[in-house]
């Protein structure tokens, strides 16, 4: 199964492919799933030293990893004053202490291995009323008090210098965030492992997982035995795989479209200083440019993962929306990309088993958060769970409704939430 066609793949930086598995192997952690939780906690074990194989049923980066908005957003999609309420003091300082680490992940990887994956500095959360802009003014102390000093208010005018667009009000301005080319980052990462002596397995999807001493993971054609075992799937793990955990999330869909290329003075002229932008509403835009001057677009969300017939019908409205002047663009790419949402819309990470380990459900977060995970896996593994148990002791919750109702009824919640952002309150 190849990359869905996207501007992603159409630019993906060359590469090559990773065998399929066809024989039976030893390693010491298997890995299921090369997306961005995958590769961070592969790279991280194989610079350790252990053995790591990595199996992917399709290609490196071929879900989220591979489609989303290539924003490196820090914190979670729920942050620190919202875990401090809901699970304590103790578990915000936690938490709190690690929500920029992933970004500091991110960038460390592009410095030491050289990926080519146009990294640019600088991130922007666009208030569209004063109560959204009251948020961020709160969210500002909250990440100073946390440790990042690169963070500034904007007004206004400041908004209209970053956005030549009428719709906000202010913004906050995280020059510790950034946006990517988040599929050439995978294909970066995945070759760091290999540089590391990492194994990585394409079109070799996990049809069963035996827990024992050792593991037993079985695919098609091949089977791995190993120690420690890392479900990294998120919303691309098959449900017949380990039923406990896909009964905690459900996966959603997010469209993005790319315009044709814009001249590099049109280009500015829309995003003058090149920061990626995200709205507060609950059912967010976001947009930023591409390295070669195409605006590149998403919004919205499709419960269930159900493919959009119309992904351009869909994402156009919004865009005009923010950028009027852009009345006769023409897209050339348009997709859907699959993230994994929570109850809590907190990650969610844990054990199955002696030695199985689960990370998923970044709920729209999963740039940073898969990085630091990545990290907190082969801390765990290193016999140091204490950051990764600070994750693992947040209850997951099932979503209401069981099998049948749990989508209908998140819509239904979704569409209070947006009617909120509407009327501004």
């Amino acid at each position: 199964m190849d990359h869905v066609k996207s501007y992603y793949a159409a630019t993906a930086n060359p590469h090559e492919s990773w065998p399929q598995l066809q024989e039976s192997i030893q390693c010491d952690v298997c890995v299921i799933g090369a997306g961005f939780t995958g590769l961070s906690s592969a790279l991280f074990l194989t610079e350790t030293g252990y053995d790591v194989v990595v199996l992917e049923a399709a290609k490196v980066g071929f879900g989220a990893s591979g489609r989303n908005g290539g924003q490196v957003v820090n914190s979670y999609s729920r942050d620190v004053d919202v875990i401090e309420q809901r699970y304590g003091k103790e578990s915000a300082q936690l938490l709190g202490s690690m929500m920029f680490e992933g970004a500091s992940v991110i960038r460390d990887r592009i410095s030491r291995y050289a990926i080519d994956c146009d990294f640019r500095p600088g991130g922007i959360f666009a208030a569209l009323n004063k109560r959204q802009l009251h948020h961020l003014k709160l969210q500002h102390k909250r990440w100073q008090h946390y440790g990042n000093a690169e963070l500034e208010m904007l007004d206004e005018a400041a908004m209209r210098r970053e956005v030549a667009s009428e719709r906000y009000v202010g913004g906050l301005l995280d020059n510790n965030g950034g946006h990517l080319h988040p599929l050439n980052l995978a294909l970066g990462e995945a070759e760091a492992i290999r540089r590391h002596g990492g194994r990585i397995y394409e079109r070799s999807e996990v049809i069963s997982v035996s827990y024992g001493t050792p593991h037993q993971i079985t695919t098609a054609q091949g089977q791995v035995t190993a120690k420690f075992v890392i479900f990294a799937g998120n919303a691309y793990l098959a449900p017949h795989l380990e039923p406990r955990l896909t009964r905690m999330s459900i996966p959603c869909g997010s469209q993005i479209i790319t315009t044709e290329p814009l001249s590099a003075d049109k280009a500015l002229a829309l995003l003058p200083n090149n920061r990626c932008v995200e709205d507060c509403n609950y059912l967010l835009d976001y947009f930023r440019l591409t390295a070669d001057n195409r605006l590149l677009y998403g919004g919205g969300v499709v419960y269930g993962a159900r493919e959009p017939q119309d992904i351009e019908t869909l994402i156009r409205p919004k865009l005009l929306k923010t950028f009027p002047q852009l009345a006769e663009i023409k897209f050339d790419y348009a997709w859907s990309g699959n993230f994994l949402l929570t109850l809590s819309r907190m990650p969610q990470i844990g054990r199955l088993d002696n030695g199985v380990f689960y990370i998923q459900g970044d709920s729209g977060h999963g740039v940073t958060f898969t990085h630091l995970a990545g990290k907190l896996a082969c801390e765990a593994i290193k016999g140091q769970p204490q950051r990764f148990d600070a994750f693992a002791k947040i209850p997951h919750l099932p979503f209401p409704g069981g099998h049948r109702f749990r989508i209908p009824l998140t819509a239904i919640g979704a569409a209070w939430y947006s009617l909120r952002d509407r009327l501004g309150v």
